[in-house]
């Protein structure tokens, strides 16, 4: 071969090189890239139901509350076990442990570190802050960690908010039914 053909091969070589070189960034810039924003935490199916009759949107939770099941609401926060401790001293999963929730001031599970969403939030988790957190805890709290959807289901909210509650040495009274 002569001269001119290295030459040729040479550039040729150089293109090919730099396009596989840029081609490499890009991929690795686009696994490192903010534009696609990984989930934290893990997303649990939620099983929907249709309201019962009677617990339109729109009724305030001291209504639902009087004629709540706590029965009820234990078998609809199994789902919520993938991520919370129920029990007394067990500390922490991927959230918070619910171990007397009701009434604790908000974000303040000790062991656990809470998103700067939650944590810029006052108040304690009564049965109004709850029940928002409930429905979407992403507009409750926009910026949380937390993925689960929220429970659209006024009567499955106020059933889970009734096992909360039994979640205490010193459960605070619901309201009475009117």
């Amino acid at each position: 071969m002569d001269a001119n053909a290295y030459r040729i091969n040479k550039i040729l070589g150089l293109v090919l090189g730099s396009a596989l070189f840029l081609q490499a960034v890009h991929i690795i810039d686009g696994n490192f890239s903010s534009a696609k924003v990984a989930k934290r935490g893990s997303e649990v199916a939620v099983k929907e139901e249709q309201p019962h009759a009677g617990a339109a949107a729109g009724v305030p939770i001291d209504t639902l509350l009087a004629s709540a099941s706590a029965e009820r609401g234990a078998e609809v926060a199994k789902q919520c076990q993938a991520c919370h401790n129920f029990e007394e001293g067990q500390g922490p999963k991927i959230g918070p442990d619910l171990y007397g929730v009701v009434g604790r001031k908000i974000a303040s599970a000790p062991g656990f570190n809470y998103s700067s969403a939650l944590k810029s939030k006052n108040g304690n988790w009564d049965f109004n802050a709850l029940n928002a957190w409930l429905i979407k805890p992403t507009a409750y709290a926009p910026g949380t960690a937390m993925t689960f959807a929220g429970l659209s289901n006024d009567k499955q909210r106020a059933d889970v908010i009734a096992y909360l509650d039994t979640l205490s040495k010193n459960p605070v009274p619901l309201p009475k039914a009117q």
